[in-house]
């Protein structure tokens, strides 16, 4: 830590603490002057698709801010902890990450909490989002936008109420779904929260938090394996594109990033609605899906905190949120952006937007344990919708299930 520094104002020179020094400097990046002592410099991750929108946003910052200098590098946010693990010296300042990496991220100290800006993201950002942005009570990161998977389907084939549930969507139409092969796990999951089960405990930061081996759980695997015999499902999994396109499939469920390919299929034929509800033998619920949060966090070892906080921040801003969905079409996170006529009147954001409300949607679970689920958890949907497991043995798989998902990893 340096011990001392210099701030000049007019010739006066005074020599502070270290701790005085931090306060001066909040204050000055705040209002920025041409006085500023030294140039910050900062480096941002960003995932190359989105160079139109950060492009600009960080011309603006460095406008407002002459004291900080950001250099943008091009990456994966989904390598965000990978990359820091290998060379946390190396990564950016300030990074793009999924929310279910931040319980690892901050259980193995490579992102800084959140100390000057939560109070205000919280009255911005909409409650699902700040959830993905916490872990274990602390915030530690910037949402700027969020992803759901969504009902997408052919409007020459279905009509408003036959999308309302899954018995009219597959009595009047048919699904494309992907039970009997990977990614089931990532798609039909939220089906526990659907039951009224948890996973990885209410915020989804126990590692022994999942209780899904219950009779709720069972009557999740019994609604799978029903689907095998149900007319209206179809198995569709690298195929459901042309099965969509072709007209042996009326609808499928996927995220905002199956759009560009179902839109150019169906072209102005293709709907989008939020998840229809589901019977899973106790009457009428509403299918839930899970929540992505998308992130910018500041690394922990980060020489310039304030200076990279600010800008973090700023990049969770309501401007650049409307930016990035004029340029890169992601859905923003910020309550008044969601809420703004450009998004009510687009089709896939207002879905994906109806869908990050509570109910319909929980956030994906943050703890590092939900590495050992997916593996098991593929298997045990696959071999259910197969036919390959009795009612009986259900119960018994769900608590082995938990049993390998409760496996601690940090």
């Amino acid at each position: 830590m340096r011990k001392m520094m210099s701030v000049t104002t007019g010739a006066m020179v005074t020599l502070l603490t270290a701790s005085t020094a931090v306060g001066l400097l909040s204050v000055s990046l705040d209002t920025p002057t041409v006085n500023a002592a030294k140039t910050k410099k900062l480096k941002l991750w960003v995932d190359t698709s989105t160079k139109p929108t950060y492009v600009q946003a960080v011309k603006d910052f460095e406008k407002a801010n002459p004291s900080i200098k950001v250099t943008i590098k091009y990456t994966s946010s989904t390598d965000a902890l990978k990359n820091l693990q290998k060379d946390p010296s190396a990564a950016a300042d300030v990074f793009m990450f999924p929310h279910d990496q931040i319980g690892s991220l901050a259980s193995q100290g490579l992102i800084y909490q959140n100390t000057k800006y939560a109070k205000s993201l919280k009255s911005t950002q909409i409650s699902n989002a700040m959830k993905g942005a916490t872990y274990k009570g602390k915030v530690y990161g910037y949402p700027y936008g969020i992803e759901s998977q969504v009902l997408y389907y052919n409007k020459t084939q279905l009509g408003n109420d036959d999308i309302k549930s899954w018995t009219s969507l597959t009595s009047k139409g048919k699904v494309g779904t992907n039970l009997a092969s990977a990614g089931a796990n990532y798609i039909f999951s939220p089906l526990f929260y659907t039951a009224g089960d948890t996973l990885y405990g209410a915020n989804g930061e126990k590692a022994k938090g999942t209780n899904i081996d219950n009779k709720k759980g069972v009557s999740v695997l019994k609604w799978m394996k029903a689907q095998k015999d149900n007319p209206g499902v179809v198995q569709a999994s690298t195929n459901t594109l042309s099965l969509l396109q072709s007209g042996k499939i009326s609808a499928t469920l996927s995220g905002p990033w199956s759009y560009n390919d179902y839109k150019k299929a169906l072209g102005d034929n293709l709907g989008i609605a939020p998840y229809p509800t589901v019977d899973l033998g106790s009457g009428e619920k509403q299918m839930q899906a899970f929540l992505g949060v998308k992130l910018f966090g500041v690394k922990q070892d980060t020489k310039q905190p304030l200076a990279a906080m600010k800008l973090a921040k700023y990049l969770s801003s309501d401007k650049v949120q409307e930016l990035g969905f004029k340029n890169s079409h992601y859905i923003p996170s910020s309550k008044k952006v969601q809420a703004s006529q450009d998004i009510q009147n687009d089709a896939l954001a207002k879905a994906v937007v109806d869908m990050s409300k509570k109910g319909y949607s929980t956030p994906m679970p943050k703890s590092p344990a939900m590495a050992n689920f997916w593996t098991s958890a593929d298997a045990l949907f696959n071999d259910t919708y197969k036919g390959k497991i009795s009612d009986s043995q259900m119960l018994p798989k769900l608590t082995t299930l938990v049993k390998n998902a409760s496996k601690s990893v940090k």
